[in-house]
């Protein structure tokens, strides 16, 4: 039987009892069933992954006791998502994939051809949560509520934005040069309208770049551009 693990922004340490976060006793003692004294690891980016027994647990808290450190914290790419907002499934789909890829930030863009712009952080993070705990992830990425693209254009730090252009002449992943942070913009179903391009065009940080030659839904540009720039300068390279 696996050994839950659990997310949890509190300070950790060896020795220490922490209280469960919102929604998780109800995860591990209803849905996984586990009771007092039994195992769970708890971690997060900053101090690491802890091993860890349940002390206490009841419907709606539960509380656990910190034993040795079992993974310490390191450093990881920062490799950002930039999406265009799907609908309601795509959008979960794309951030626990996003998470899984070791996705640092994912922000919700609105563009002109965007389907819908309803989405909340929350409950995105949560799913974020959920997959960094499954996929053995020591951090969660940040996941920012949604905002029109210029707005995020206009404020951007200056990293270098990989803007996925299937039609246009673009150069392919493989020729970029390696650099962290790095960030992927990802358009919507429709694509970017003809103004949006002119203006990411004009911007010196955004790079034009293909996905190869066929046309790809939005949501598998975000896996297969995050998974590229991966294996080109991020953890799998």
């Amino acid at each position: 039987m696996s050994i839950p693990r659990l997310f949890l922004d509190d300070a950790l340490a060896e020795g220490g009892v922490v209280e469960a976060a919102p929604g998780q006793a109800h995860h591990i003692g209803t849905v996984l069933r586990r009771g007092v004294g039994d195992a769970v690891r708890v971690f997060n980016a900053r101090d690491g992954e802890f091993e860890a027994r349940i002390e206490a647990i009841r419907k709606d808290r539960a509380r656990f006791a910190l034993g040795p450190r079992c993974r310490a914290p390191g450093t990881e790419p920062e490799v950002r998502l930039l999406l265009a907002v799907l609908k309601r499934d795509a959008m979960d789909w794309v951030v626990e994939k996003a998470t899984e890829l070791g996705a640092t930030l994912i922000q919700p863009v609105v563009t002109r051809r965007t389907i819908t712009e309803r989405t909340k952080a929350e409950r995105l993070g949560a799913i974020a949560r959920g997959a960094a705990e499954q996929c053995e992830r020591l951090s969660v990425p940040e996941v920012r509520d949604a905002l029109p693209l210029h707005r995020v254009l206009d404020s951007w730090d200056g990293a270098p934005l990989v803007v996925a252009m299937e039609r246009a002449a673009a150069q392919p992943l493989r020729a970029l040069p390696p650099v962290l942070p790095i960030a992927l913009l990802v358009g919507p179903e429709g694509g970017f309208e003809a103004a949006e391009l002119d203006d990411l065009r004009r911007r010196p940080f955004v790079v034009p770049a293909a996905l190869g030659p066929r046309i790809l839904r939005a949501e598998t540009a975000a896996v297969a551009g995050l998974s590229a720039l991966q294996a080109l300068m991020g953890d799998w390279a």
